[in-house]
């Protein structure tokens, strides 16, 4: 699989979805949009604006597990959501464990906070965040397959 273009991350809620795009060759991720989930559904017209612009080889969601490994009720609207993007748009889409990935972008954020950042925390800040560390958790782990 050819590994010099982008990959676009998804941390998927009810509410919004974070994305994040990283890039094989650096192995980092970079917070990117939140999108906001119209009736529960994904914004299909918004994803395929960002896969229209970022063109990515791979698409990376994050599994919610419980910290005893067990799935979560999200899960299987996950794994429906990862179908529909593979069937959408053609492009390998792989999962990852995205356990405390929130609580770690919410911890970072703070964090900033405590260091001078005036603006408040917003929950589309953390969901974008978490995008990023999954697939920068992602794509330190491939690196390593």
């Amino acid at each position: 699989m050819p590994d010099a273009g982008p990959v676009l991350g998804f941390d998927f809620g009810e509410q919004r979805i974070g994305v994040a795009v990283g890039q094989r060759v650096t192995g980092t991720a970079s917070p990117l949009t939140t999108l906001t989930s119209k009736n529960q559904k994904p914004d299909w017209d918004a994803i395929a604006a960002l896969i229209q612009e970022w063109k990515p080889e791979a698409l990376v969601v994050g599994m919610p597990y419980h910290l005893d490994g067990n799935e979560t009720r999200l899960s299987e609207r996950i794994k429906k959501f990862c179908r529909q993007l593979e069937g959408r748009y053609r492009l390998p889409v792989y999962q990852i464990d995205e356990r405390l990935s929130s609580a770690e972008a919410e911890r970072y954020l703070k964090h900033e906070r405590q260091q001078g950042r005036k603006k408040r925390i917003q929950k589309n800040e953390i969901d974008q965040l978490a995008a990023a560390i999954q697939l920068e958790s992602w794509l330190s782990g491939e690196a390593h397959d």
